[in-house]
C-alpha cells in the first residue's frame, strides 16, 4: 500500500471519528477500549508481519477525531461567560475582535472577554472600529433556536455561545493591543469599507444590493424579496463569500484562462493568486479563509491531474481544517459544500465533459467546462441543500449556466469600479457602463427565474435519505467514469 493511500485512509478514520462523536455520545471507557485495541493490532503486526499495523493506526486516528470532538465540548461547557446566560444584567469590558457587521438600523459586534468571545447587537450609532476597548452593560442570553433556523449551532463553528441585545455601550480606548498583525488587519478592513462605500455611493438597490453581494459577500442589507427571489432562481450562493462559490468560480476562472492562451500551470497559480486577493478585499473573514483554502487545494488537486490523488489532497485539507476546529464537520453548511463541490468536480465534471463534447460533435472547450463544472458541482451538492434548507430551485441548472460565464467579468469590473471610484468618481465612471450592464442582465435572469412554483419545497428529509441520494450520486458517477475511461483526458 502507497504512502498516500495509507494517509488517506488515516485522514478518513479521522474524519469519521469526528462525525461519531458529534452525533452520539461515546463514552471514555469504550474510547479507551478502541485505543487498547488500536495499539494492540499495532503491535501484533510488528511481530507477525501483517497489514494490521495500517488498520490499527487508522482505530487511532479515529480515536484521536472523537476526543478532538470531546476537547471541543469540554471547552464549550467550561466557558465562563455562557454560565451567565439568562443569570441577568452583567457588566464585562473587553476588544472588538473583528470590524463591526453594520446593516440598515443596526450593527453586530464581537467582543473578545477574557479569552471568550460574544456576539452584541446595538444600534447603528455611533460607529465602533475594530480593537475598540468597550465596556458593555446588558444581558447575556443563549443564541436563539428556532423551527426555521438554529442560530446557536450557527455561531457554535465560529466559538460564539453568547449573545447580547439592547446593551449599553460605553468606549474605554481606541486601538487596544496594537501590534502589526492587527495593523494589517485594520487596513484590510478600511479598504474593504471603502470600496463598499464606492459601490453604495454610485449604484441604486437593487444594482448595489446584488454587486456588494457578489463582490465583498454582504448581503446583510439585502430585502426579503430580493432574497426569495434569488433563492427562487438558484443564484443566492454567488451572493455570499462560500466554497462553492469560490470553488466553482476558480474552475470557471481557470477554463478561461487557457482559453486566452495562458498554460495550464500559469492558469492554476494566477486563480490561486487571484482567489486569495479576492478574500483579502472582501475583510479576511473566517468564512472567506475557509472557502479561500478549500479553493486554493482544489485548484492545488486539478494541477496533481489524477482523480485519486486529487481527492486524497482534498480529504487530507479538509481533516487539517477539522483538526483546527472540528465543528466544521456537523455546524458549518459551507464547509460541507464546499467538500461535496469539490468531490463532484473530480470524479463528475470528467465524464459530464464527454458527454456535452459527444452531444455537440464539436470541442466547444470553453462552453463545456461551465457547464460540466457547474452540473457536477451542483449535482453533488444537491441533496446537502435540500436537506439542510428544504428548498430546491428547479431552475438552478438554467440559470448558472446563464450567470456563471460573466461572473468573472462581474467580478473584474466590479473590483475595479470600487477601487478607482474610492479613488476618483471619474476614473470610477469608466467602469461604470460596463458594471452596469452585467448586473442588470444578472437581475434580468433572476426576474425571469424567480416564479414562486420554480422553487420547490421539501420539508423534513430523513437523513437515510441523504445517504441513499449519495451512494445513487456514486455509483452514477463510478458507472459514467467507467464507461467514458478511453474519453477522459
Amino acid at each position: 500500500m502507497s504512502p498516500s493511500k495509507i494517509l488517506f485512509f488515516l485522514c478518513v478514520s479521522f474524519i469519521f471519528g469526528i462525525f461519531i462523536e458529534s452525533i452520539i455520545i461515546i463514552s471514555q471507557l469504550f474510547v479507551c477500549g478502541v485505543f487498547v485495541l488500536g495499539i494492540i493490532l499495532i503491535f501484533c503486526s510488528l511481530l507477525t508481519k501483517r497489514l494490521g499495523f495500517v488498520l490499527g493506526f487508522c482505530i487511532l486516528f479515529l480515536v484521536l477525531g472523537i476526543l478532538r470532538v470531546q476537547i471541543s465540548e469540554f471547552n464549550i461547557a467550561n466557558d465562563k461567560l455562557s454560565k451567565l446566560n439568562g443569570k441577568g444584567q452583567v457588566v464585562l469590558t473587553g476588544i472588538i475582535s473583528d470590524g463591526p457587521d453594520v446593516r440598515e438600523t443596526s450593527q453586530k459586534i464581537k467582543v473578545e472577554v477574557g479569552g471568550s468571545t460574544i456576539l452584541v447587537t446595538t444600534s447603528k450609532y455611533p460607529e465602533y472600529k475594530y480593537l475598540d476597548r468597550i465596556k458593555i452593560t446588558g444581558k447575556l442570553e443563549t443564541p436563539m433556536v428556532t423551527d426555521d433556523f438554529n442560530y446557536k449551532d450557527y455561531l457554535l463553528k465560529d466559538h460564539i455561545y453568547s449573545v447580547m441585545n439592547s446593551s449599553k455601550i460605553e468606549l474605554l480606548s481606541q486601538k487596544h493591543q496594537y501590534n502589526i498583525f492587527s495593523y494589517i488587519y485594520e487596513k484590510i478592513l478600511f479598504v474593504k469599507q471603502k470600496l463598499e462605500q464606492s459601490v453604495q455611493n454610485n449604484f441604486l438597490p437593487p444594482h448595489s444590493l446584488i454587486l456588494d453581494g457578489i463582490i465583498f459577500g454582504n448581503n446583510k442589507n439585502m430585502t426579503q424579496d430580493l432574497r426569495s427571489r434569488l433563492n427562487a432562481a438558484g443564484l443566492r450562493f454567488l451572493t455570499a463569500i462560500s466554497g462553492v462559490h469560490v470553488i466553482i468560480l476558480s474552475a470557471i476562472l481557470i477554463s478561461l484562462l487557457m482559453f486566452f492562451g495562458f498554460g495550464r500551470r500559469p492558469a492554476f497559480c494566477l486563480s490561486i493568486i487571484l482567489i486569495w486577493i479576492y478574500v483579502v478585499l472582501t475583510g479576511f473573514t473566517a468564512s472567506g479563509i475557509r472557502a479561500a483554502i478549500m479553493g486554493s487545494i482544489f485548484i492545488f488537486a486539478g494541477v496533481l491531474g489524477r482523480q485519486n490523488t486529487s481527492s486524497r489532497t482534498i480529504v487530507l485539507a479538509a481533516a487539517l481544517m477539522l483538526l483546527q476546529n472540528p465543528l466544521l464537520l456537523i455546524y458549518d453548511i459551507g464547509f460541507q459544500l464546499s467538500f461535496m463541490a469539490s468531490l463532484g468536480i473530480i470524479y463528475l465534471k470528467p465524464s459530464i465533459n464527454v458527454l456535452i463534447k459527444n452531444l455537440f460533435k464539436e470541442k466547444l472547450t470553453w462552453f463545456s467546462d461551465i457547464l460540466s463544472v457547474t452540473f457536477s458541482a451542483q449535482i453533488f451538492t444537491l441533496p446537502l441543500m435540500v436537506y439542510n434548507f428544504g428548498t430546491m430551485s428547479l431552475v438552478a441548472p438554467i440559470t448558472s449556466i446563464l450567470i456563471l460565464p460573466v461572473m468573472p467579468w462581474i467580478l473584474s469590473f466590479g473590483f475595479l469600479f470600487s477601487i478607482f471610484a474610492a479613488i476618483s468618481s471619474i476614473l470610477g465612471w469608466i467602469f461604470y457602463v460596463p458594471c452596469w450592464l452585467l448586473i442588470t442582465y444578472f437581475l434580468k435572469v433572476m426576474e425571469i427565474f424567480s416564479q414562486p412554483w420554480m422553487l420547490k419545497t421539501i420539508a423534513n428529509i430523513f437523513w437515510v435519505w441523504l445517504l441513499a441520494f449519495y451512494f445513487i450520486i456514486a455509483l452514477v458517477t463510478w458507472i459514467l467514469n467507467k464507461k467514458y475511461s478511453q474519453q477522459i483526458i
